[in-house]
């Protein structure tokens, strides 16, 4: 047990109240001084969890990735001036992804912004356009700083997402009592919720069209229950398309989009055009299921999200505010299906399209997609994969995957900047073993995420190092030249191996598959430290590869 130290700065005792009022537990902090009062109380509460982590932008991400596994406010705390900027891409991050993020910045008084002080700039509002609440509280502790502070929290959790706390604090900053000398109010959380009903309108028009479209997104595992599943399954005129960050699974749902719909036929186009798609889950990856239903739109696009909808492919013409769940149960009154070949058709397809992929990747040289067929035959089964932006979470799009592992990966602005950190939070929040697939870029740019102590021995980065940003390869109008290769693909000869050492993490090298094989048991199955696998593929093979893949499908 702590002997429970508070600052004497009346607004930091009431930050860390209410924190602990609404059961605010993990708490990461970088080091700095002018948020000293608030570290002072939150690392000495028996209350709270506390995480060093020096790099903001990094601390930010850890957070994040705590925050999507527990599906609870994560708070990050830091000092002022440029600081707080180091955040920006975890905020948006968040608010995209539908994450509780804490902001809280300690800032100066607002006697002190503008007037030539170091690390002062002006705090107020910043995330303005990525945010769900700004608390801009006032130098001293009173009622209504109090009520700022708790909506900031109840904003977070109600409408999932980033709220950002800035709290001024004159010095003197380390000063600290053994009892606190302000106590903000009792708080009451209001969690009603508005009823939904769904209209009769929508559940005719549903069992009355033959050609029903379902397109999932990013879910969290088990967010559907198995009933509606099945439900989905059994009926003929429903198609269903998975995101591989869907964590949904039934042996009839398709969850190689691209592979499928990449070389449809104009009949093929036609016939898939559906009366009803419905959406729901987060972002979409698949760019090409994007271009084909903006070009052939449904007659109706439903979204289901409890707070937002996108209009995605420019003919959103309901959002039902609700769970998928609640959807469900008003859209099943009856074990009702239709007669339809929607279903049929699009499998049979499909069936042909696995046949043809097979006998592609038979074939192949080694190279990024040999590599991920050869992770989807052995990775282990019920660990939590946490997938880079760029290259890999599209090449993990293609291959397929045991239905026990689950799948994250940053979507909101799938930024490459913060996957390594997020990553590391996540594991440390959910007590499966954590890999994390990257590419060499991605791994390169967020590189400060392995300077943290709180790294699980269970923790695995698979390293995918092909010299350079592949993706720039793969996309239409790639010239082979010196501009490419220097400010598009940045190519580069660097390695893993230093950083690991560095860091106090165990590291393998391979260059291709007979390597591969032989260190892959010794490195999934040692624990006795996080660990490294870095994986070199040819720079200028991926492409051609990928590409052709396509034309043989």
């Amino acid at each position: 047990m702590k002997a429970n130290i508070y600052p004497k700065i009346p607004l930091a005792q009431a930050v860390i109240a209410i924190f602990r009022q609404k059961e605010i537990q993990h708490i990461v902090i970088s080091p700095g001084s002018r948020n000293a009062p608030l570290t002072i109380g939150f690392t000495n509460q028996d209350n709270f969890k506390c995480y060093s982590i020096a790099d903001e932008r990094c601390a930010a991400f850890f957070a994040l990735g705590l925050a999507q596994q527990l599906q609870k406010p994560v708070a990050v705390v830091c000092t002022s001036g440029s600081a707080l900027l180091n955040y920006y891409p975890a905020v948006a991050e968040a608010f995209y992804s539908q994450i509780p993020l804490l902001v809280v910045s300690a800032d100066r008084p607002q006697s002190k912004i503008d007037i030539g002080d170091g690390q002062t700039i002006r705090q107020e509002n910043v995330f303005a356009n990525h945010i769900v609440f700004s608390a801009n509280l006032t130098e001293n502790a009173s009622e209504k700083n109090d009520n700022l502070i708790f909506s900031a929290i109840e904003t977070a959790i109600s409408q999932k997402g980033p709220a950002h706390i800035n709290v001024p604090f004159e010095e003197p900053l380390y000063e600290t009592l053994l009892e606190p000398t302000y106590i903000p109010k009792t708080f009451v959380s209001n969690n009603e919720k508005a009823i939904f009903n769904l209209d009769a309108k929508f559940v005719s028009d549903w069992q009355s069209s033959k050609k029903k479209l379902i397109l999932v997104g990013e879910l969290l595992p088990n967010s559907i229950e198995q009933k509606y599943i099945e439900l989905l399954a059994q009926d003929e005129s429903v198609l269903v398309l998975l995101e591989k960050t869907s964590n949904l699974h039934h042996p009839t749902f398709i969850d190689r989009i691209d592979t499928l719909v990449t070389t449809f036929s104009e009949e093929d186009k036609l016939n898939f055009q559906p009366d009803i798609l419905l959406t729901f889950g987060g972002m979409v990856v698949s760019k090409r299921i994007k271009a084909l239903l903006r070009s052939y739109k449904p007659k109706q696009h439903w979204h289901v999200d409890e707070l937002r909808a996108y209009d995605t492919f420019g003919c959103l013409s309901e959002h039902f505010q609700t769970n998928i769940s609640n959807f469900f149960s008003q859209i099943f009154i009856e074990n009702h299906t239709t007669a339809s070949e929607y279903n049929s058709n699009f499998l049979t397809i499909w069936k042909n399209r696995l046949v043809k992929h097979d006998n592609y990747i038979s074939l192949i040289p080694f190279s990024d997609f040999k590599v991920f067929d050869f992770l989807s035959k052995h990775l282990p089964e019920n660990i939590q994969l946490q997938v880079s932006n760029s290259s890999p979470i599209r090449y993990i799009q293609l291959v397929n995957m045991n239905p026990t592992i689950e799948v994250f990966c940053n979507r909101g602005t799938s930024g490459i900047d913060g996957s390594t950190s997020t990553a590391i939070g996540a594991a440390v929040a959910n007590q499966k073993p954590t890999i994390l697939i990257t590419g060499d870029i991605s791994f390169l740019y967020d590189s400060n995420a392995l300077w943290n102590n709180y790294i699980p021995k269970n923790f695995k980065i698979i390293l995918i190092n092909n010299s350079g940003g592949g993706i720039f390869r793969i996309l239409p109008g790639h010239q082979e030249n010196e501009t490419f290769n220097t400010f598009f693909e940045t190519s580069h000869h660097l390695t893993a191996e230093h950083l690991a050492k560095m860091y106090q993490f165990k590291y393998t090298s391979v260059k291709d598959e007979n390597e591969l094989e032989l260190v892959w048991n010794s490195f999934i199955s040692d624990e006795t430290a996080p660990a490294i696998l870095e994986i070199f593929t040819p720079e200028k093979v991926n492409n051609a590869i990928l590409l052709d893949y396509f034309k043989q499908l």
